[in-house]
């Protein structure tokens, strides 16, 4: 919810104190390891029953994790490797946290609560994962009702007084199980839709590339298209795709009344020889006939 509709309003506030921090020489990777720093010392107050102090770290940790974006944002130094260091280091400190609630209530004698504390982080890391794996794919899973700033927010409630603190994590485990469940409905309806496109663009490819005359004579066949309609269609149909208009072309060429004309003027042109040599052979034999008389010869 904090990064779907508030974020933008957030980052013009906090964009002048990274500016100031960067000018002081403080980087985000600073402030991303100190902000672990402060969440295992967070988990130790809980973990010893300091819930008021443990606030007081919780706000520390909120604040380097609100700060180390405008930083590097700042500093020009936003990269894919600091977007995963503070990836990390924020799923690691929502398992010390969650170690420290896990130990408060050991000591507290709470029974099986003490698995809440757990589920709660298993349901945290399948949102984290479903953001993830759903931006590998392409895809956006951002919001929900319980991103990590909502988290810390509802767990320093929780800090506020021991008698609340159970309350507010069942709480927090409900509204993050809800978070999951609509992270994985958005993922699923936009994956859909992506496989329904991808579909349509590999059906339009192979229809454009394959020229079944099965596909057209069976199709012609349920309409009730004459088998000449169907040929006559067929080759005067625009070639589909680049290679096919480059074959169609090739074949245009060599077509076969094209071969037939040529046949055709090559047997005219040897027949035409034939003629003229059989007359000039007759003409030959004529002229050395024994049986012919010779012309007279003039008189002297």
């Amino acid at each position: 919810m904090f990064d779907g509709r508030w974020r933008s309003a957030v980052d013009r506030t906090t964009g002048p104190v990274g500016e100031a921090l960067h000018r002081r020489g403080i980087t985000a990777d600073v402030l991303t390891a100190t902000g672990l720093v402060s969440a295992t010392i967070t988990a130790l107050l809980v973990a010893t029953g300091r819930l008021h102090l443990a606030i007081v770290f919780l706000i520390i940790t909120g604040m380097h994790d609100l700060f180390d974006g405008p930083v590097a944002k700042a500093a020009g130094t936003a990269s894919v490797r600091g977007a995963f260091f503070d990836s990390v280091t924020d799923r690691v400190a929502d398992a010390v946290l969650m170690c420290g609630v896990a130990w408060y209530l050991v000591d507290h004698k709470e029974g099986h609560l003490v698995l809440l504390p757990m589920a709660i982080l298993a349901v945290t890391a399948l949102v984290s994962y479903e953001r993830a794996k759903a931006e590998s794919l392409g895809l956006a899973a951002k919001g929900g009702l319980m991103e990590r700033a909502e988290r810390m927010f509802l767990l320093g409630v929780g800090f506020l007084s021991a008698a609340i603190l159970v309350p507010v994590l069942w709480v927090l485990f409900a509204l993050i199980t809800l978070t999951a469940v609509a992270r994985f409905v958005k993922v699923w309806n936009a994956a859909s839709g992506r496989d329904e496109v991808i579909r349509r663009r590999i059906e339009a490819w192979r229809e454009g590339r394959v020229d079944s005359r099965w596909r057209a004579w069976r199709e012609s066949r349920e309409r009730g298209v004459p088998r000449r309609e169907l040929t006559r269609n067929r080759t005067s149909a625009a070639p589909v795709g680049r290679w096919r208009a480059r074959r169609q072309e090739a074949l245009s060429s060599r077509s076969g009344r094209t071969l037939r004309e040529r046949r055709r003027a090559a047997r005219a042109e040897a027949h035409g020889q034939g003629r003229r040599g059989t007359s000039l052979g007759s003409a030959r034999r004529n002229r050395q006939s024994p049986g012919t008389s010779a012309p007279p010869s003039p008189s002297s």
